[in-house]
Formats: structure tokens, C-alpha cells, sequence
């Protein structure tokens, strides 16, 4: 099985890849924003708690999500493999889920980060913002917290797999087939 953990943060364009690599190689998108705005969409009890902690910018609980997680992948047991995309964000979520796949037979195959500078990601978020109805893509403000929580909390992920020697870093600069063919580039590596 090949599980993907696809890295970056907001707006480096992780959404618009895992499509492509669903595409290509059939895998299933794990999205904990996805899950999380269905929670939200459906207005459940999580649903309207996490709305409120990604209005202003904050991290959801890791238990939360973790649990979501397990729930998506004991429904798609057959899967030839998961696409992380916007989680593990901190180490901590990286340990619970390398422990959640183990418990099931399973591990992260790679880390694919795509990097892309802080000025570059608060314009793509603000243009976002315009057609997506997000309030967090549409605040400067916001914006900015969410990409400073990522410098501060997430980037160090990066280390944890680095350990692993799971690991790759791309320019997530240029043409979405550009990028894509990095990507692919890698995953054929393992």
C-alpha cells in the first residue's frame, strides 16, 4: 500500500496535486479539512466546534482528528493506498499516526513537501478566498496566523520523517505538471 503524507502549508497547493495523484495512481484522499468541513457541513457537535477553531486560525484537536482518520481508513480496507493531505501538522499527530497504521499493518511510504515562500501562499489564499467562501482564505489576518502556525508547529514535522529517511522536498513553484511530475518522480522511487 502506498500511503503518501503530501506536506506544505496552506495554499502550496496540496488539494490540486492529490487530485492528480488520486488520478493517476488511484489512491484515496485523506483530507482532514475535508473531513472537517463535512463534520462542519452536516453542523454535528465536532462540526460546529471545529468551525469555531478554524475561523480564527487554530489547530482541531489531535484526538479528533485521529479518530477520523481511523474511521476512513478501516472504511476503505481495500484501498491500494491514502493520501495525507493537511495532517500530521505537528510531531506529536505524526506519532499518533504512524502508531494508528501500525496498529493496522500499515506505514507512511513518503513525505513529499511541496515549499513554497510566505508572500507567494497569502496571495494564493486571498485568491482562493474569492471563490471558495472560506473566511479563513478571504482574512490577510487569518491568513497570516495560519501560516505562521505552520512555520511554528508543522514545519518540524518535516524532521520526524526526515528520521525515517521518508522525506522529499520539491519547488512547489511552476506549472501544476511540473509540480506533479516531482511528485510522481518520487513516488516511483519507492
Amino acid at each position: 500500500m502506498l500511503n503518501l503524507v503530501l506536506f506544505g502549508p496552506p495554499g502550496a497547493g496540496k488539494g490540486t496535486q492529490s487530485q492528480k495523484l488520486i488520478e493517476k495512481h488511484g489512491l484515496i484522499h485523506l483530507s482532514t479539512g475535508d473531513l472537517l468541513r463535512g463534520e462542519i457541513s452536516q453542523g454535528t457537535e465536532l462540526g460546529l466546534e471545529a468551525k469555531k477553531l478554524m475561523d480564527e486560525g487554530t489547530l482541531v484537536p489531535d484526538e479528533v482528528v485521529i479518530g477520523m482518520i481511523s474511521n476512513k481508513l478501516d472504511a476503505n480496507k481495500d484501498a491500494k493506498g491514502f493520501i495525507f493531505d493537511g495532517f500530521p501538522r505537528t510531531v506529536a499527530q505524526a506519532e499518533a499516526l504512524d502508531g494508528l497504521l501500525d496498529s493496522k499493518g500499515e506505514s507512511i511510504s513518503r513525505m513529499v513537501a511541496l515549499e513554497v515562500g510566505d508572500d507567494e501562499l497569502e496571495n494564493r489564499l486571498l485568491l482562493r478566498g474569492k471563490d471558495s467562501g472560506r473566511p479563513d482564505d478571504a482574512n490577510p489576518e487569518v491568513i497570516r496566523k495560519r501560516i505562521k502556525e505552520y512555520n511554528d508547529k508543522t514545519a518540524p514535522v518535516a524532521g520526524f520523517y526526515k528520521k525515517q529517511d521518508k522525506f522529499k522536498s520539491i519547488n512547489g513553484i511552476g506549472s501544476i505538471e511540473q509540480i506533479f511530475g516531482a511528485i510522481d518522480k518520487i513516488i516511483k522511487t519507492y
